[in-house]
């Protein structure tokens, strides 16, 4: 983690593999088993093989660091991280070859779905499929891409939303009401939003493709996207006509989505090198490739630290505010507010950074008239008068030269005026006007990450973890005795008995314990008519809960199928 950027260490958690219950551990199996069972024929065949390779054990919840280890042979790595962190942090981490992976674990409850993330999505779902070398690669060309983004304040605001409603839903112990009231709050949200920005456009292209992405034949398309490969229940409904396919274009980025409910329409990549195309497109018509007014105005729009880069290498990164252009359209002046920091090749230049630029930051933009730097005169007084129209005046008290290009005019007692307009005053202190002609790219966040500091962004929010009842805790001892069961090689027919026993005479309704059970009893050849008596056991669970009913059918399908 050492070796991450401090702003990206925020995020990352310890994995803390002994807060995994028994309860959990079997949960994990279940969804794995119906996964693998489910993927094996409807999965990129890609799929199996990367569960293999990145040290995916269905038999228990992986730990991140073996993980990790496996990931290093594809060039990745692995970070435990807590639910679910921004957008913008998770494409940063993957532009650095660094898969976060959420490590709590879903409930019960969401067995075969969960609208936060967890362990069985980033684990199960992102990692085997990294192996792929084309599909590995255009994650990497993806978040290249994906951190240059502009990011706008209302981004900020519906991740935040987004967030909350999520773990609130995973939550077991969160009342309608408080679910409710987050759906309304995000609604609310949803409603505000006034433009889609870079990020956004970004975001749903990760979607649609990483997360709920399908490739191949439009009419026998196989999953690719960890969210459907690591829903049961998803996945089963992604491949049925209930679910529209569309081939994959740039047009998927107009598309919005809801990370709470199941998929209506689906896109359809030809192969994954078709996902680098599409991205390429979208790449084509953002501010970091047009530079000029367009990501100018963007910058403006989404009021958040962004970085104006020019022809000669100098960047400016904070909150553009305003920018003015001359008679024939060219930029005259950029002005940010607040902390700004003034960069070179993306190294924060030395007195330039977002302290001493903490009110903000102006400078002229285009050529100047009759200019030559060798006649310039340090202590004298010097006016430079652009071909726009901007007049800089005052005492020159430092040339600093940064490149053969490049360089900073430091003025004192000076002024600066376009049109009338006052845009630097003698009282403000030192002018510091960089020699630029062109805003050649505009991209998301400061140019130095590292030496700018925090910016407003997105909270390194945690999962809390659960405080668990006496009956809870008697629960997970009942789980851990079936588990032990399977493991012990050396466990009877008659510690088999005296457990299924002990566990229906307590009138437990965990339908799971007991196709567990089962399990275990087929796998030992116990004998068949005992088995029966588990079944009809399960089969009294279903008629009682309408709801676990197509779980326990699963689970006995499986039980079946695998004896």
């Amino acid at each position: 983690m050492q070796s991450l950027p401090k702003h990206l260490q925020k995020y990352v958690v310890e994995q803390n593999y002994e807060k995994y219950t028994p309860l959990d551990q079997a949960v994990w199996r279940y969804v794995l088993r119906q996964l693998k069972d489910f993927l094996s024929k409807n999965a990129h065949a890609s799929y199996l093989e990367g569960l293999e390779k990145t040290g995916i054990d269905i038999e228990q919840i992986p730990r991140i660091e073996n993980v990790s280890a496996h990931l290093e042979k594809f060039g990745w790595r692995a970070v435990p991280v807590s639910g679910f962190i921004p957008p913008a942090a998770f494409m940063e981490l993957q532009s650095l070859s660094v898969l976060p992976i959420a490590s709590d674990m879903r409930s019960i409850d969401h067995l075969l779905y969960t609208p936060a993330p967890d362990i069985v999505h980033e684990a199960a779902g992102h990692a085997p499929i990294i192996a792929n070398v084309e599909y590995s690669n255009y994650l990497k060309q993806y978040a290249q891409v994906a951190k240059k983004a502009i990011l706008s304040k209302q981004d900020l605001q519906q991740y935040q939303a987004i967030r909350e409603l999520s773990d609130i839903k995973e939550n077991p112990s969160s009342t309608p009401e408080q679910i409710l009231l987050a759906e309304e709050k995000l609604k609310a949200v949803m409603a505000e939003t006034q433009f889609i920005s870079e990020a956004a456009e970004l975001s749903r292209m990760n979607w649609w493709t990483a997360e709920y992405g399908l490739v191949g034949d439009i009419n026998n398309a196989k999953i690719f996207g960890a969210g459907l490969l690591s829903s049961v229940g998803e996945s089963k409904w992604c491949l049925s006509d209930k679910v529209k396919k569309i081939p994959l274009t740039l047009e998927c980025v107009k598309q919005a989505y809801d990370i709470t409910e199941p998929q209506p329409q689906l896109f359809v990549a030809r192969d994954f090198n078709d996902l680098g195309q599409v991205l390429d497109e979208l790449a084509q018509t953002m501010a970091y490739r047009k530079g000029g007014v367009i990501g100018l105005n963007k910058a403006i729009q989404a009021e958040t630290v962004n970085t104006v880069q020019f022809e000669n290498g100098f960047q400016v990164s904070g909150v553009l505010k305003k920018y003015l252009t001359a008679s024939n359209q060219s930029i005259a002046y950029v002005q940010f507010e607040g902390p700004t920091q003034i960069c070179f090749s993306d190294i924060e230049i030395t007195g330039h950074d977002a302290k001493y630029h903490q009110h903000g930051y102006g400078t002229p933009v285009g050529s100047i008239k009759k200019f030559n730097v060798t006649e310039l005169k340090i202590k004298d007084v010097n006016e430079l008068h652009y071909e726009s129209g901007v007049k800089v005046t005052g005492r020159l008290d430092k040339i600093k030269k940064i490149s053969e290009t490049a360089m900073i005019l430091t003025f004192s007692q000076a002024s600066c005026e376009f049109n009338q307009e006052k845009l630097f005053l003698p009282e403000w202190g030192l002018y510091d006007v960089i020699l630029v002609n062109e805003v050649t790219s505009v991209f998301g966040g400061p140019a130095d990450r590292a030496a700018y500091g925090e910016v407003d962004d997105f909270i390194a929010a945690r999962v809390q973890a659960p405080q668990y009842t006496e009956q809870q805790k008697k629960l997970f001892s009942d789980y851990q005795k079936v588990r032990s069961l399977r493991e012990n090689k050396n466990s009877t027919l008659g510690d088999f008995k005296e457990l299924f026993l002990k566990l229906s005479q307590a009138s437990s309704p965990e339908w799971l314990l007991f196709v567990e059970l089962l399990e275990i009893g087929y796998h030992k050849n116990y004998d068949a008519g005992f088995l029966k008596l588990i079944e009809f056991h399960l089969t009294t669970l279903m008629k009682k809960n309408k709801e676990t009913q197509s779980l326990i059918v699963e689970g006995l399908r499986l039980a079946h199928a695998k004896h």
